[in-house]
């Protein structure tokens, strides 16, 4: 019999039981306990199977990116604590000083600070290029060019990227890594096009319900294994809640988007009409710029993502918001269950350069609409009355 204290603190056993349960259970754990030195060895060198820290490795980890990875057609990938944790893994595991990478110029506002940061300190060579001008991509190319960096569909713009004719300006040197959190694999799967890795951040879209913080990256056995020890070694490790949550995100992942590409092309027709109303940019109007590459390659499965122009700047919008709240709330983020609406020139391009962020197309007069899975005809009659002239 031993004493309160040993009892109480080996406590929390959990019998053995051969039923699975229905959903997958939440292993939050520092470390897995081994019989030994021997059973370590063999775990730690992947003749067993088996946990042993879960910085390197979690069944709430290995569920979820198992699954992302089936979805964008790979067999790999990683998991991060942040979209911008997987990009630095993803870079990390393929840069080094002296080399290129070219990126391109309408991309999130932290990924772009992100690329400058790594220039500077590290004196990785970046150049932002044009994307819609091809000629322009194929001479930014260098013999030391090791990556290119784009989004299927870009923020906020909705920009809809020729992955194909990126594939074959790379070659097969240059590692194509490409940002797919807007469109999801159940709009666009890159690999299809010749992507090399695949990024989310899973925050958004895959998770789909606002409450994780979470990245990850999929792609080719090799490369895998080389971000997971960028992963391990910058201390970008996930939290299984975290991942335990997307997963069961990932469950109504086609579902969602579905709906709320359904319901943003009712949207944007009808915001393409109102009088208050200067520019939409959705990739399902025939007006988009890159409307052309839509039909190519996301075809009806658009998305929920709308930037409106306005005449004005902040003020206007602001005043725009403060009419949507509490109903269609501000929120520097996207891809929540609700509908929600942003600023980008002031949230994600803040911190941008005013000449990047106007070569981007960020404008002080644009704002993003992030469609939830609300009634169209509530969204419709909230955003036409708060557009409304004072």
């Amino acid at each position: 019999m031993t004493h309160p204290a040993t009892t109480a603190t080996r406590g929390g056993h959990v019998p053995p039981f051969s039923t699975p349960p229905s959903a997958p259970a939440i292993y939050m754990t520092t470390a897995f306990d081994l019989p030994g030195l021997a059973e370590f060895e063999e775990v730690l060198a992947g003749r067993e199977p088996g946990y042993f820290y879960t910085r390197v490795e979690n069944p709430n980890h290995e569920a979820f990116t198992h699954d992302v990875a089936r979805l964008e057609g790979f067999e790999h990938g990683v998991a991060c604590a942040s979209g911008m944790g997987a990009l630095s893994a993803a870079v990390l595991s393929v840069v080094k000083t002296g080399d290129h990478i070219v990126c391109a110029r309408a991309i999130y506002g932290s990924t772009h600070q992100f690329l400058l940061q790594l220039q500077a300190s590290f004196q990785v060579n970046v150049t932002f290029v044009d994307l819609n001008d091809l000629e322009s991509v194929r001479k930014a190319i260098r013999p030391s060019t090791k990556m290119m960096i784009c989004e299927s569909v870009s923020n906020p713009l909705l920009e809809v990227t020729d992955l194909e004719a990126l594939r074959q300006i790379a070659g097969s040197s240059i590692t194509l890594l490409v940002d797919n959190t807007f469109a999801t694999p159940c709009g666009i799967r890159p690999k299809d096009y010749g992507a090399d890795i695949v990024w989310h951040s899973a925050s958004k879209y895959l998770n789909g319900h606002g409450d994780v913080m979470l990245g990850v990256i999929v792609g080719g056995e090799e490369a895998m294994r080389k971000a997971r020890t960028s992963m391990l070694l910058y201390g970008l490790n996930a939290n299984p809640m975290e991942c335990w949550l997307a997963t069961r995100g990932l469950r109504t992942l086609p579902l969602r988007m579905a709906r709320v590409t359904q319901t943003a092309q009712q949207l944007a027709q009808w915001l393409a009409t109102h009088p208050r109303v200067k520019k939409v940019f959705y990739p399902g109007l025939t007006s988009h710029s890159t409307h052309h590459l839509a039909q190519k390659y996301l075809q009806d499965r658009l998305g929920g993502m709308i930037s409106i122009e306005i005449e004005g700047g902040a003020s206007e919008i602001d005043t725009i918001f403060h009419k949507l709240a509490p109903a269609i709330p501000f929120s520097p983020t996207l891809a929540d269950a609700r509908t929600t609406v942003s600023y980008p020139a002031g949230t994600s391009h803040k911190f941008m350069a005013a000449k990047d962020r106007e070569a981007c197309g960020v404008t002080a007069g644009i704002f993003r609409l992030s469609v939830g899975l609300e009634d169209f005809e509530d969204l419709r009659q909230e955003l036409d009355q708060a557009l409304a002239q004072s």
